[in-house]
């Protein structure tokens, strides 16, 4: 008799973007944990209920975290999605751990270093971030510009819930993250190497990644698709759940399916 056994589906990791939590990922976790995946959706270090700990500011730091919560679950491969920070993450878990990932989706980030500039202004941001006479005014100007434009303007409640988790994200958190985000290497040459279905998502209106840096990082994946969501800033899970919930069961799909070659550019 053959056997029909459906194979297992492949796990997923959801990294969550500066300054939220895991709860940006709810929506995609729920559905993919119907469909049967195992999800795992981790507060990166400083946020939720992990603690910081006293080890430098570095990305490759929570990269280590994330393989160390893998082997806690006894999970070897996965696919692996991040949203900006979070996309920032699974680069340097590419490269720290490779071979355990097996599909990869880039939400809202870029895959080149931050300029001297913009690495200067990010630790600026976290002097700042810090200074309890200049922390309430930072976050109301800068947390609302995650968002488009049109969902600024179609969803204050999303603008409020998004002001909410940045409001209670620890200082020291946020900055230790922004000093790590400053500090990363350029990961064009690790995406280069990473042959395995990939997606890279941006937002139309997202005021943080520029259409180019997205569509460079695309290109540097051997089987990468670049996707621009329409009326969307730099919070795609969090502004078009249903969208970004579509992209990643076709990638998962895809990843799972022999017969299929993967994603080609676009």
């Amino acid at each position: 008799m053959p056997d029909t056994a459906r194979p297992a589906l492949l796990p997923v990791v959801l990294l969550h973007a500066l300054p939220l939590g895991s709860l940006m990922w709810r929506a995609q976790a729920s559905a993919l944990r119907a469909r049967g995946h195992t999800v795992l959706t981790p507060d990166q270090r400083g946020f939720g209920t992990t603690p910081l700990g006293a080890e430098p500011p570095s990305l490759d730091t929570v990269a280590d975290d994330v393989a160390a919560l893998l082997d806690e679950h006894g999970i070897q491969e996965v696919a692996l999605a991040g949203c900006s920070m979070g996309g920032y993450v699974a680069m340097a878990f590419l490269r720290r751990h490779p071979g355990r990932v097996r599909a990869l989706a880039l939400f809202a980030t870029r895959a080149t270093a931050d300029t001297p500039r913009a690495a200067a202004e990010r630790r600026t941001f976290a002097d700042l971030i810090l200074d309890d006479t200049r922390r309430d005014h930072l976050v109301a100007g800068t947390t609302p510009l995650l968002l488009g434009a049109g969902t600024r303007e179609r969803r204050p409640d999303l603008v409020e819930e998004v002001l909410t988790m940045a409001k209670g994200a620890s200082p020291e958190a946020v900055a230790w993250a922004q000093r790590a985000i400053a500090e990363r290497a350029d990961s064009l040459p690790v995406l280069r190497a990473t042959d395995l279905p990939a997606l890279v998502v941006t937002g139309a209106e997202d005021e943080l990644v520029a259409a180019p840096d997205a569509a460079a990082t695309a290109d540097a994946l051997p089987r990468g698709r670049l996707v621009t969501l329409p009326g969307v800033g730099h919070l795609q899970p969090l502004e078009a759940p249903d969208e970004v919930t579509d992209l990643l069961t076709t990638l998962l799909d895809d990843a799972t399916t022999p017969d299929r070659n993967g994603y080609g550019t676009c």
